[in-house]
């Protein structure tokens, strides 16, 4: 973007409307060369009680600019900051996977670069060797991106000095506060500032996790456009399908949808690393660009999967729950459930990676007998009754218990636990 054409695009009146929200001139300028022809709906809401401090527990659409809504406060509060000469971390992001430090780093640093005094990003995360890390700390930074056990290794290493945050940021905030993170959690919040700004954005809270993220809070303003914007903005634009499939037959149906739709790209959604790796390898076979993603991955190959995905080098992404929470992958057109989420918020995430940003996209689940019940109560959970289809060749043998029979396996309808010949012995009983 040329020099003349940055100035128009800040001067537009989308742009004015983040000046009317508080934003400094310099960051309405770096968010006009971003790409950012305006506020979203959960950044129109979020600025303006961010910028004067408030803490805020947000929850808004995947895809909605929730990045964007907190990066933007946090470095107009850094921007207007008499910062000494010896750089001190005044603002903590914590994320929890590896790619999300990663991409968050990358957009704080694309939205400071025209600042006057330089801001120094870090962003640490597990997976690789520590001293690059600790070497890039060095003379600290002004904000650090981070997954909690690398940050807390970087602790114990004395890199990293917490007693001055100023704001705390809790990205994918409910995934964070889960158990898994519970020990990692408590003991950073006991190196922090008892005094500091909170921010905590996500696309699903449950309750009991929005109870404990107050805790952390000081009088927190809830912001929650996870349904739509207060001013009728519309929800992401995702088409939904559910096709009905006997397990044994999806990776043919699969790559017949993929062949016969013409999708350009597709993430897919499995249980395990096995199946992740299993189907790729299929796909392959049948001359089709595919590649797993999942946990044991070194973070090279992690890095140069998504590298390869983002260049459309790859058609076909066979994916853990790892990538469904923050990636931002541009313009994919479709998500495919090959295996169902545990639960309903884990499907809002995972199809929350199409439709971003305003384009629209399709998000296809596979639901076979025994998986029947279990995608009813994720329709319940999301309060939105998916049709069920049946495609020519692939129509499954096996029949679904009928809705009044709730989950009648006791698995929940999550992956593959199959009935005891005992339970088939009992039923057979019962029937006869």
């Amino acid at each position: 973007m040329t020099p003349a054409a940055e100035g128009a695009a800040a001067d537009s009146p989308l742009s004015s409307a983040f000046s009317a929200l508080g934003l400094s001139p310099t960051l309405v300028r770096a968010a006009a060369k971003q790409g950012y022809l305006g506020p979203t709906p959960i950044q129109s809401a979020a600025l303006p009680p961010a910028l004067q401090g408030a803490d805020l527990i947000a929850l808004a659409p995947t895809g909605s600019g929730k990045t964007g809504a907190f990066g933007l406060a946090l470095l107009q509060r850094l921007e207007r900051m008499q910062r000494p000469a010896f750089r001190r971390t005044h603002a903590l992001v914590l994320v929890p996977t590896r790619e999300l430090a990663v991409q968050v780093g990358e957009v704080l640093r694309e939205l400071s670069r025209g600042f006057r005094d330089s801001v120094k990003v870090a962003s640490v995360f597990g997976g690789v060797s520590v001293n690059p890390q600790m070497l890039a700390l060095r003379g600290s930074a002004d904000v650090i991106v981070a997954t909690p056990g690398r940050l807390l290794d970087l602790v114990e290493r004395n890199a990293v000095k917490l007693g001055d945050v100023e704001v705390l940021v809790l990205d994918e905030a409910d995934r964070l506060l889960e158990e898994g993170f519970a020990d990692e959690l408590s003991r950073i919040r006991a190196l922090l500032p008892a005094r500091r700004q909170g921010l905590f954005f996500s696309a699903t809270f449950a309750p009991a996790v929005q109870a404990l993220a107050a805790d952390w809070l000081h009088e927190p303003l809830t912001l929650d456009l996870a349904a739509g914007a207060p001013d009728g903005a519309a929800a992401p634009a995702i088409e939904q399908r559910a096709v009905e499939v006997d397990a044994p037959r999806r990776t043919a149906l699969l790559r017949h949808l993929i062949e016969q739709a013409r999708w350009p790209q597709v993430l897919v959604f499995v249980a395990t690393r096995y199946a992740s790796e299993h189907v790729a390898d299929k796909l392959r076979r049948h001359g089709l660009a595919a590649a797993a993603f999942h946990g044991e991955l070194s973070q090279g190959a992690r890095t140069r999967v998504l590298a390869d995905f983002h260049a459309g080098a790859l058609q076909v992404l066979l994916a853990t729950d790892m990538a469904a929470r923050g990636l931002h992958i541009p313009g994919l057109p479709v998500v495919v459930n090959y295996d169902l989420p545990r639960s309903a918020d884990d499907h809002t995430h995972r199809i929350g990676r199409t439709a971003r940003a305003g384009a629209a996209g399709l998000a296809v689940s596979f639901v076979s007998a025994a998986t029947e019940a279990h995608f009813r109560l994720i329709e319940k959970r999301q309060g939105q009754r998916v049709p069920r289809e049946r495609i020519a060749g692939f129509e499954p043998k096996d029949v679904a218990p009928p809705p009044s029979l709730p989950d009648p396996e006791g698995t929940g309808g999550i992956k593959g636990r199959r009935k005891s010949k005992k339970d088939k012995l009992r039923e057979a009983a019962a029937g006869g």
